[in-house]
């Protein structure tokens, strides 16, 4: 499933239901999906000497996630946010990884509440699954396995 756009792999692993989806999993695709643009100029902005498109894939998800979270959920503390990325990037990417994650993060958090007053508001992923489509579509030019 590496060759599909994330909406399609979702759309194929809710299909599958072995085992089911869970809606939180489901709520982060799409979630990442709709929000993209401005997921990965959080990003790219305090990524000190990475290019987005230059990180490895692991880190990449994962901070998109964690940026999700952030910035447009709020039913997740901050600081468990940042725990759980850095915990991930443990058990998942390269040895580095963590020190990378928890600092963009943590720089991230520090600059939040003027970065909320710059941009909308943040709000739950309700009818998000009808944003990630349009943004799927629009979203052609970004590599299958991101």
């Amino acid at each position: 499933m590496r060759s599909l756009r994330p909406m399609e792999t979702l759309a194929a692993r809710r299909a599958q239901s072995d085992p089911p989806v869970p809606d939180y999993a489901s709520d982060l695709v799409e979630g990442v999906v709709a929000h993209l643009g401005d997921i990965d100029r959080h990003i790219a902005s305090h990524a000190q000497g990475w290019a987005i498109d230059r990180m490895p894939p692991v880190d990449r998800n994962i901070l998109r996630i964690a940026v999700l979270e952030l910035f447009w959920r709020t039913d997740v503390p901050d600081g468990v946010v940042i725990d759980e990325a850095v915990r991930l990037a443990k058990t998942i990417s390269t040895e580095r990884s963590p020190a990378f994650v928890n600092g963009l993060l943590a720089s991230l958090l520090q600059e939040k509440p003027q970065l909320l007053r710059e941009g909308p508001e943040p709000a739950e992923l309700a009818g998000a699954g009808e944003d990630a489509a349009r943004a799927e579509g629009a979203a052609r030019t970004e590599p299958a396995e991101s």
